[in-house]
């Protein structure tokens, strides 16, 4: 692949992203794009494209921590560059997108697709005992009531 240029007069593009256990999903706000190009490697995420105004738009993030650049991929809408990227460690919630702690004005947590998933095993656990002492306690009170008189509200 060749090396992506930083062109002249370029801008960001709005950039939103999200964890999850093994990967994290980052999307690039692109109205129309063209000209798309994307380079994943292990430490930093470069994209070039073109809008559809024909403004040049350039994002170079240096990734919090090193990433699989051969298990990611990314993929093209109308509004959005989708890219989805495989965490080297794995079970692992990264604080934030890049390593730089100043946060660029452009760059945004996806709210809309984020989930506090270091803690949904232990949910999912207090839900299952839940509903196991609700069964429970429908146990305890003794055999349900007949209901063979229904037959007789449908005259």
């Amino acid at each position: 692949m060749p090396k992506i240029v930083r062109p002249e007069n370029c801008q960001p593009a709005k950039t939103l992203w999200y964890d999850r256990k093994k990967y994290l999903t980052i999307n690039f706000v692109v109205q129309n794009p063209k000209d798309v190009q994307v380079d994943i490697q292990d430490t930093k995420i470069i994209l070039s494209c073109k809008d559809i105004d024909d403004n040049n738009i350039y994002n170079e993030i240096e990734f919090y921590d090193r990433v699989f650049k051969s298990d990611s991929r990314e993929k093209v809408f109308d509004r959005t560059i989708n890219v989805l990227i495989r965490k080297v460690k794995e079970n692992v919630a990264w604080p934030r997108l890049q390593k730089d702690l100043a946060k660029p004005a452009w760059l945004l947590v996806d709210f809309d697709n984020w989930r506090d998933w270091e803690h949904e095993e232990e949910e999912g656990m207090a839900e299952y005992e839940d509903y196991m002492d609700m069964l429970n306690e429908m146990k305890n009170k003794g055999e349900p009531p007949a209901m063979d008189d229904l037959d007789d509200l449908s005259d």
